[in-house]
């Protein structure tokens, strides 16, 4: 399945990110427990192209593999549906399974095979509907660190980002540059060796 994904971050303090739960309580939310596991060649030939690849595996069981490409606005997903057995075999070192993640990867000049799992991010996630998109607020724990950041995923980049920076400023929430979780997870790898 390949999607275009739009989205607005902004990395949250741990105050702001409680104000943020207290201010949607009367809202219906979904909850979701989630781990990924990044994936890049052993040179990060994935980070190079600005790309990332990871495993996501939900408490209720489901596991997805999905490669993020950038596109003029937004990025590219390309998600595969994995079977439990198969991110096992994935993270014991066997090639990726044959499918489109796999030709998204060989049309970019990387092989399958070079994939190699360099550690996980565990999230907490709220999401809920929210103006003309999804709110996500996601508190994560990876190397010894933890984060809070607030997502906003949209189909219109022009009114995401106004709809965004709006409840910011109403809420009062510094806006700060905010990088992807594989960044952020990557550049934390970096600095601890």
């Amino acid at each position: 399945m390949k999607e275009q994904e739009i989205e607005f971050k902004n990395l949250l303090s741990k105050d702001e990110y409680a104000k943020l739960i207290q201010h949607f309580k009367s809202v219906p939310k979904k909850q979701i427990t989630q781990t990924n596991i990044y994936l890049d060649t052993p040179d990060f030939k994935l980070k190079e192209k600005k790309c990332g690849l990871r495993i996501r595996t939900f408490a209720s069981g489901n596991h997805e593999l999905t490669l993020k490409t950038p596109l003029p606005v937004g990025l590219l997903e390309t998600t595969d549906s994995l079977a439990p057995s198969e991110t096992k075999d994935i993270l014991a070192g066997a090639s990726l399974p044959n499918k489109e993640v796999t030709a998204t990867l060989k049309s970019l000049n990387i092989q399958p095979q070079e994939i190699v799992a360099f550690g996980e991010l565990h999230t907490n996630r709220v999401e809920f509907p929210y103006a003309s998109g999804l709110l996500v607020l996601d508190h994560s724990h990876y190397l010894n660190k933890e984060d809070y950041e607030i997502e906003f995923e949209v189909t219109d980049a022009i009114q995401g980002e106004l709809e965004f920076q709006q409840l910011l400023t109403q809420l009062d929430i510094q806006k700060r540059p905010t990088l992807n979780k594989v960044v952020r997870f990557y550049n934390t790898v970096k600095n601890q060796s």
